[in-house]
């Protein structure tokens, strides 16, 4: 058995920052795609960002689901039972290959007539609906990708996220650049090629995996080593956990492009302005992600290995951890706001409107960082329906604080960012009252 000593800050540090490394090579594949379509047109660009919106919510569905199957296999990992989290693996990927195919399908039919409704603009609806029908196939690899995710993970061998992500971005930049421009005798596709690239990025993804799985992966301790029969009573026994991982992701985006309807509402600038900020915001996320998706983790394991007294010991540690590297991101991002908006954005006065939101943005993660953590941590124990319950809590307050700040009183987007404040705040204070209930001890999943 181990004890909190396993879980040491140098220990929670080797889980975190390869998880850490792979989340920021995801956000630099948005920006490949984004500089890239940015040299072939406004259209191409702005259809971009509404098709890659939309692909991600459905892509959602299915990472939901693998992180669901993550806190198992976690838990499984924990109490010694390396053969199960392979099994789980193989009936996670069986549920996630079928599950792509049904959203491919339903997107074939339903998406021409969502993006009308969606786009006014006929030669944005023409272009984003091309990138979604190409980029829809590479589902299928990116939610099998996912599930290898979720086992290395949950198994706690997190140092090959590190190389599947640089490889996948390195990928992507070469797809795109000989697709998107027409290199090397390809014909340019433009922001169809963008779409092919990115899923074929995600097929060498895959590819990786699978190789790396082979040549280093200790197969016959995990199960890997054959492919499991699948299982129907296995399947609905992951369910009651990875049903609401799934609603959760799903809902958290929602609620996410709510609020941009709703700064829509004030004018242009205002929402240049927040979107400087959200893509700011993004770069201390990541940060707080991968820290986060190690708690859940290290707590699904640490349940497992009959230590649960210690769980709360823990979660101080990674929140420790977590603030130190998130609170220097803040002060320098406050002290050099008009440097960070440049990135952005080259217009002057644009620049300097911005600053004040990036300061209400950035000083809103001294609530985030406990918030995820603590809700990450329930996660972790396996109690995912509770910690949906808490999200549409604190989701609630979060969209009836937006539509009287934004909706009714339409006060200035600075303030308006103080709704992320609220959501924090809300999700910090049921997460750790659960947490502190003890309610999540001895639960069996």
């Amino acid at each position: 058995m181990k004890n909190i000593a396993t879980y040491s800050y140098r220990n929670i540090w080797k889980v975190a920052y390869p998880i850490l490394i792979s989340l920021i090579m995801e956000q630099m594949i948005g920006l490949t795609d984004t500089a890239f379509l940015g040299r072939v047109g406004e259209v191409e660009l702005g259809a971009s960002a509404i098709a890659i919106v939309y692909y991600m919510v459905l892509f959602m569905i299915g990472f939901g689901f693998s992180i669901g199957a993550q806190i198992i296999i976690g838990r499984r990992n924990g109490e010694g039972d390396y053969k199960a989290t392979g099994r789980i693996f193989w009936i996670g990927l069986y549920f996630v290959l079928a599950l792509s195919g049904v959203i491919i399908l339903l997107s074939e039919l339903f998406t021409p007539w969502m993006m009308k409704f969606m786009v006014s603009s006929d030669a944005i609806y023409d272009a984003a609906l091309s990138y979604v029908r190409w980029r829809l196939p590479g589902m299928v690899f990116a939610f099998m990708t996912a599930m290898f995710r979720a086992f290395y993970i949950g198994t706690t061998q997190t140092k090959t996220l590190t190389l599947n992500s640089v490889v996948m971005v390195l990928s992507n930049v070469v797809f795109n650049y000989i697709l998107i421009f027409g290199k090397f005798g390809c014909p340019a596709l433009g922001i169809t090629g963008a779409a092919i690239g990115s899923s074929l990025a995600e097929l060498v993804s895959l590819i990786f995996f699978v190789a790396y799985t082979r040549i280093r992966c200790d197969r016959p301790k995990y199960g890997l080593d054959k492919a499991a029969r699948f299982d129907m009573a296995e399947l609905k026994s992951m369910m009651p956990v990875c049903t609401w991982t799934m609603i959760q992701h799903t809902i958290s985006i929602s609620t996410w492009l709510i609020f941009f309807l709703y700064i829509e509402h004030l004018g242009e600038r205002a929402l240049a302005i927040s979107n400087i900020a959200r893509g700011v915001s993004g770069l201390i996320w990541v940060v707080l992600q991968a820290f986060s998706s190690t708690c859940s983790t290290l707590v699904s394991n640490m349940i497992g290995e009959g230590h649960q007294d210690t769980v709360p010991l823990l979660i101080k540690r990674i929140l420790k951890l977590s603030y130190g590297i998130v609170s220097i991101m803040i002060i320098i991002f406050c002290l050099f706001p008009e440097t960070l908006a440049r990135i952005y954005t080259d217009i002057p006065d644009l620049i300097y409107a911005c600053i004040p939101a990036l300061v209400v943005m950035c000083s809103s993660y001294f609530i985030n960082v406990g918030g995820q953590v603590y809700f990450m941590a329930v996660s972790g124990t396996g109690s995912t329906k509770t910690a949906f319950r808490l999200e549409l809590i604190a989701l609630a307050v979060y969209m009836a604080y937006c539509t009287v700040i934004i909706g009714i009183l339409k006060l200035d987007v600075a303030i308006c960012w103080t709704a992320e404040h609220v959501y924090a705040g809300m999700l910090f204070i049921c997460s750790w009252l659960y947490i502190r209930s003890g309610r999540w001890k001895n639960r069996k999943i």
